[in-house]
């Protein structure tokens, strides 16, 4: 099986989220977080933990980029038990074992995404909020050739030319 990890090419996520994810621990997607919020209380960091961040189920931080890696069952069954203790944790799911399906459902989700790529296969994701609710895209960021310059960033000047 495969699923992702955090994989930090630079120190930009200790910048714009309020928790980095470290470099190398396993990740889900993470979009439960956001279920209770709205428009108005996406702002800031939180705004960008939503639209671009992984969850990272060491430190309970973000990460911009997952890579897809492969893991056993026994990494996943320790990964679906950390996430059913947050979510009694910070969530306030009643026990464990009430938490453990819908941590188990998480770390599936992680799964199937990863399913279709390579081990060290790069992944981002970006949220909004649509009118039928919570809206997720899931996209493989492309190797460049071997020596070829490569920008993850496109920068845009304000009028929104391309340079």
């Amino acid at each position: 099986m495969k699923l992702p990890r955090v994989v930090r090419f630079d120190d930009s996520d200790s910048r714009v989220f309020e928790i980095a994810a470290e470099d190398g621990e396993w990740a889900v997607p993470g979009g439960f977080e956001f279920s209770q919020d709205s428009a108005e209380t996406l702002v800031g960091k939180r705004r960008q933990a939503f639209a671009n961040g992984f969850l990272g189920l060491a430190s309970f931080g973000r990460s911009t980029f997952v890579a897809v890696a492969s893991a056993d069952d026994t990494v996943r069954r320790r990964l679906v038990e950390i996430l059913a203790d947050h979510f009694v944790d910070r969530y306030g799911a009643p026990d464990r074992e009430a938490a453990l399906p819908v941590a188990e459902d998480e770390v599936a989700f992680a799964a199937d995404l990863c399913a279709e790529y390579e081990p060290g296969t790069t992944l981002a994701v970006t949220r909004e909020i649509g009118p039928d609710g919570l809206r997720e895209a899931f996209r493989r960021i492309a190797a460049a050739e071997p020596g070829a310059a490569q920008s993850i960033w496109s920068m845009f000047d304000e009028d929104g030319a391309f340079r």
